[in-house]
């Protein structure tokens, strides 16, 4: 194996823009993303092509259905004669983990429309450097493992310790949400562990915020390696 192949040089790039209706602004859009460069020209491309095409959704869900929901709310607060406040979209991609020709990163999707706070959406990829292929996390097992009962049991017990210090960070029923809305495609590597994420309200109250837990790699028993 070659050992460029194994990591991917990462140059961060940003877009801002203000969107205008009747000259007053209405919404603010950045979007913050990487360019993956790597010898694997082949994977390279993969991968730029699945973050482009990310992108390019998202903007134009912005620049369109969020846009025109600005517009109506400006239009409403002219109307009602109450305060408009500008609305915001902002994706922003994080890499956790560039390794061992593994690369992963989460990405967060936050709006604000207005109210007392914006919400936040997360969503991750991890990709194989070798050929670009996007990782699910089931690839990780051997064939019939039970993994997601594996994950939830370990975020559990992180919860239940996590209470000793913090009380009430997480619902009551904590332990069924964590049942219900565990998603096998909500993780990331990162060089402790993978990473288990739960959105806002999933599990826990707005002020918790999105909650993650590590998972050691030597508790499931498996180690990024290049082939």
């Amino acid at each position: 194996m070659n050992q460029n192949n194994c990591i991917a040089n990462i140059n961060m790039r940003e877009y801002k823009t203000i969107l205008k209706y009747k000259n007053i602004d209405v919404l603010s859009l950045k979007i913050k993303y990487p360019l993956i460069l790597s010898n694997n020209k082949y994977a390279q491309r993969k991968i730029n092509n699945d973050i482009t095409m990310q992108i390019n959704d998202y903007f134009k869900y912005a620049c369109t259905t969020l846009y025109y929901q600005a517009i109506k709310t400006y239009m409403d607060s002219i109307k009602n004669d109450f305060p408009f406040h500008s609305f915001d979209a902002i994706m922003e991609y994080n890499i956790t983990y560039n390794e061992n020709c593994f690369l992963s990163l989460y990405k967060d999707k936050y709006e604000y429309t207005g109210g007392a706070h914006g919400i936040t959406i997360r969503s991750s990829d991890t990709w194989e450097l070798c050929y670009g292929k996007n990782i699910l996390l089931n690839y990780l097992f051997k064939p019939n493992t039970d993994f997601e009962s594996l994950f939830i049991n370990e975020s559990i017990k992180q919860v239940e310790k996590n209470l000793e210090q913090n009380p009430n960070i997480y619902f009551d029923d904590y332990k069924e949400l964590i049942k219900e809305t565990f998603n096998p495609k909500s993780y990331y590597l990162t060089p402790e562990g993978i990473t288990i994420y739960f959105q806002q309200y999933d599990i826990a109250p707005y002020s918790t915020g999105i909650v993650e837990f590590i998972i050691p790699y030597k508790t499931i028993g498996w180690y990024p390696s290049c082939y």
